[in-house]
């Protein structure tokens, strides 16, 4: 059992991020579609790594860059850059192919024929640069707010907002042609059971956090995850008659501001 989670966990590290596991550990891991399918479970385990790194690099920045106002600004950009090279832009890229093919495609089989276009668009460009923006000044609000807050929160967020494509998984049907679809083994429909591997790594990252944060602000990072997650589910659905991989990206980035943004929130009645 415990084998199984391990060689789960480690195959998703390997698809949803840059990290390497190759040599004698990625043959003990082994592959097939069933078990990239299974490993998409673990998706809120690789926030905990992806998370968990960039906030040590927040802090590390922090620590060694001089004591002036524009540091946080510097501190926050160098920990996104951080992130953004784990994950190889890969939700950041899910998040332009799908403004891209709901802004620009009337009907949903262009919006389909966009969205698997590797060339971004006006509609893809505009919301990087706007989720960017706004990434970064919550998060340097956040750590106006308290340094804590900051490392806690961005921890929290890359978690939080890996579980809420889970829920679109197990809740809708895959939109895509999976005879040509490359993440076909992964984003074809979730089993409920394997919705509770996320909840277990979920919780056990809020049984940390609250030992940094008070119950109502990850309370409020989880409400505004799924506000975001819900929003982008209804636009998904009515537009494509499902999610899609790209979607389920842009789920994760979406829902990933709607940590930020709701633990803000919660400081004005903490």
């Amino acid at each position: 059992m415990l084998t199984r989670f391990a060689r789960h966990f480690l195959l998703a590290l390997q698809f949803f991020t840059r990290i390497p596991v190759t040599g004698r550990l990625a043959q003990w891991v082994g592959y097939s579609p069933a078990m990239l399918q299974a490993s998409a479970a673990h998706f809120p385990g690789v926030g905990w790594v992806v998370g968990g790194a960039s906030a040590l690099l927040l802090k590390l920045a922090l620590l060694l860059l001089p004591t002036q106002a524009a540091s946080t600004w510097v501190a926050v950009v160098l920990s996104m850059v951080f992130s953004v090279m784990l994950t190889g832009a890969f939700h950041e890229d899910g998040l332009a192919d799908t403004a891209d093919g709901l802004g620009g495609g009337l009907t949903r089989e262009r919006a389909l024929a966009i969205m698997k276009d590797s060339r971004i668009g006006t509609y893809g460009a505009v919301a990087l640069v706007l989720a960017l923006c706004t990434k970064l000044c919550l998060l340097v609000l956040l750590l106006q707010i308290g340094e804590v807050w900051a490392i806690a929160g961005l921890f929290t967020a890359h978690v939080v907002s890996r579980l809420m494509p889970l829920f679109l998984m197990c809740t809708m049907a895959y939109a895509s042609d999976t005879t040509h679809s490359k993440s076909k083994p992964v984003v074809e429909h979730l089993a409920s059971a394997s919705l509770w591997t996320g909840l277990l790594w979920w919780g056990g990252a809020m049984a940390m956090v609250n030992l940094f944060l008070p119950a109502p602000v990850w309370l409020a990072a989880g409400l505004g995850a799924a506000c975001a997650a819900v929003w982008m589910g209804r636009r998904l659905q009515r537009r494509l008659q499902g999610f899609t991989g790209d979607g389920l990206g842009a789920t994760q980035q979406l829902s990933e501001l709607g940590c930020y943004l709701g633990m803000v929130m919660a400081a004005a009645w903490v």
